[in-house]
């Protein structure tokens, strides 16, 4: 298992529950959560197979961006 970590703009409880959906649906998600208490608003993944960019295409569907964190 791998830990992808994305900066979002995802800030809010109100942001979460709209990523939620389109998050759960992508099949080989294990675990994530949006730390909205840092400036760069961090997306954390756990997958086993996913690649970053399914991640950032899922969150700019939900009409969120993402980019890899450093």
């Amino acid at each position: 298992m791998k830990t992808l970590k994305f900066k979002t703009n995802v800030n809010c409880g109100g942001c979460i529950a709209k990523v939620t959906p389109h998050l759960n649906k992508l099949k080989g998600i294990d675990k994530w959560s949006v730390d909205t208490t840092t400036p760069m608003k961090v997306l954390t993944v756990e997958t086993s197979d996913l690649q970053p960019d399914t991640i950032i295409e899922t969150l700019k569907t939900a009409g969120y961006k993402a980019e890899v964190a450093d």
